[in-house]
């Protein structure tokens, strides 16, 4: 399958970043994503083709005047980076953070801010991360990219189950 995953950062949060879901579609549509289909309102996007992720936060920034960092994942390689999911249980208090960077990150630091009820793993691409309590009152939660020197993006294990549904989805 040729789709590809966008995963913008910084939109429609805090109230900055502000770009309608639907513009978001047409902006990709217009350098020929084919289909674009939105998942919330925070900068998610699933293409039938790929596109530059450069040229896409381009438009954005002529159109809405912010230039969000856009991580591109291909298809086969969005699957690839969830299919050994190393954390099991409550899918509820699972997030993922997602970077360019294949390699395995040094997870000594990071586990060095986990509370005791945080559990850490790494594969190629992807931070995982359960914290039961939630993202906001996560002292490693908030300082993942600092401490790894990677530029990330995460989301909740919903948004990536309906991500890949919308992958999935030939309709």
């Amino acid at each position: 399958m040729s789709g590809q995953v966008l995963l913008l950062r910084g939109v429609n949060v805090g109230g900055h970043g502000k770009l309608p879901m639907a513009a978001l579609r047409e902006l990709a549509q217009g350098i020929g994503a084919g289909r674009a289909r939105s998942w919330i309102q925070s900068g998610n996007l699933v293409v039938d083709r790929p596109i530059d992720p450069v040229a896409l936060a381009g438009r954005i920034e002529a159109e809405f005047g912010f230039r969000p960092a856009v991580l591109a994942i291909g298809a086969e390689d969005w699957r690839r980076r969830l299919a050994d999911r190393p954390l099991p249980g409550d899918p509820a208090a699972l997030h993922l953070w997602f970077g360019d960077d294949l390699s395995l990150p040094d997870l000594a630091p990071l586990q060095a801010l986990a509370a005791p009820d945080e559990e850490l793993a790494a594969t190629p691409g992807v931070i995982w991360l359960r914290a039961p309590r939630g993202i906001g009152r996560s002292k490693l939660a908030a300082a993942m990219e600092r401490t790894t020197g990677r530029s990330l993006t995460a989301r909740n294990w919903r948004t990536v189950t309906a991500l890949t549904a919308l992958l999935d989805d030939p309709g």
